[in-house]
């Protein structure tokens, strides 16, 4: 017998780790911009969170098979909105990102975009009958990701484009990737990563962001220039010691945007090697409680949804971390809940959303 679904069934918990999160970023967007010319930031990522997390509840309480049946609908959308900001977005930085809003707000297609590509996805591989993918199936699933991929690289945007590698790379692991796919899938992606930086005359990348890649392996060759944000964030993390300390390279304007990419090296700077752990630990919860989610989903296409979710916050997590720390490259990835932005905060919200409208609907029959 069917039942309706009920917000006793919502995850109260995960909620409150994700808030604590929201928290801490807020506390530190704060104490990153109080002196300077952003100060005030930390008011608008408080009415960010709050509608954030009305989005959220709002999204629950919408069947996602609903929304899995007009996906196509949605992916057509995904793309038109892309194609948008190629032709009538706001140039900032030499990129065009951005489409103006009525009160001076700015809108990010490519960040709801990704909420688009993890129904997308879930949606191809819930509809598969076999065990095990064929090349087409995967070739199908690469398109479905690489088209607003290519738009999103086009603008240009590395970093956000990046991000929609996990939501493929998850789908056609849980889909039934075979070892072989796998293998010749990892050769050509190497080939093509060495023709990008090895061979002239591709330019997929511009040459600023080809520095950005490669000076993580050795910052110290271009101090004040492509390594400069590395160094700084370092140095950063670095001086903060076991419990924290005064934050001068925050305060000091040495590391850059402290309230955006770089926001985990303000943090350090400031709590510390204690408090850095406790924010990586708020976030392993938050991993393992949508992972339980994601097990406990009715159907397939739950289950892909819920993955997909994971997937794009622990690619977000990796990066991000690895960046300030010098593992990985300077891509403008932000860590999710806690960078300033509202279009990174609405689209992990909305994907909560989608996380809490599966897990709500678990016992449904």
């Amino acid at each position: 017998m069917a039942r309706y679904v009920s917000y006793r069934d919502f995850d109260w918990v995960l909620l409150g780790f994700v808030l604590m999160i929201c928290g801490l970023g807020v506390m530190e967007i704060h104490s990153a911009t109080v002196h300077t010319k952003f100060a005030g930031a930390h008011v608008k990522q408080v009415y960010w969170v709050l509608a954030g997390v009305g989005a959220m509840f709002l999204v629950s309480l919408i069947n996602y098979q609903a929304l899995l049946d007009q996906i196509h609908w949605f992916y057509i959308a995904g793309v038109a909105s892309l194609m948008a900001v190629l032709l009538f977005g706001q140039r900032y930085l030499g990129a065009k990102r951005w489409i103006h809003m009525p009160g001076g707000n700015h809108f990010q297609p490519s960040e709801w975009v990704k909420l688009i590509l993890i129904l997308a996805v879930a949606k191809y591989f819930a509809d598969m009958r076999q065990r095990e993918l064929s090349w087409a199936d995967f070739m199908k699933a690469g398109a479905i990701v690489g088209v607003p991929m290519l738009m999103v690289l086009a603008q240009p945007d590395l970093g956000t484009a990046l991000t929609y590698v996990p939501i493929a790379v998850m789908g056609v692991f849980l889909g039934g990737l075979q070892w072989k796919q796998g293998l010749a899938v990892g050769l050509l992606a190497t080939l093509g990563i060495g023709a990008v930086f090895l061979v002239p005359r591709v330019h997929v990348l511009k040459s600023y962001q080809k520095q950005r890649l490669t000076s993580f392996i050795d910052p110290e060759l271009d101090p004040q220039g492509s390594g400069y944000q590395v160094e700084q964030s370092k140095i950063a993390v670095g001086s903060g010691g076991l419990w924290g300390g005064k934050g001068s390279q925050t305060h000091g304007a040495f590391l850059p945007v402290p309230q955006t990419d770089f926001i985990f090296a303000a943090f350090a700077e400031e709590h510390g090697f204690v408090g850095a752990l406790g924010v990586l630990l708020l976030y392993f919860i938050v991993l393992m409680r949508l992972t339980q989610n994601a097990q406990t989903a009715p159907d397939r296409a739950g289950t892909f949804v819920v993955m997909g979710v994971v997937a794009v916050l622990s690619f977000h997590i990796l990066v991000n971390v690895g960046m300030v720390v010098g593992f990985m490259p300077v891509t403008g990835i932000p860590l999710p809940l806690m960078s300033y932005g509202g279009s990174s905060v609405l689209f992990m919200f909305l994907a909560l959303g989608m996380v809490m409208n599966v897990r709500m609907r678990r016992f449904v029959n």
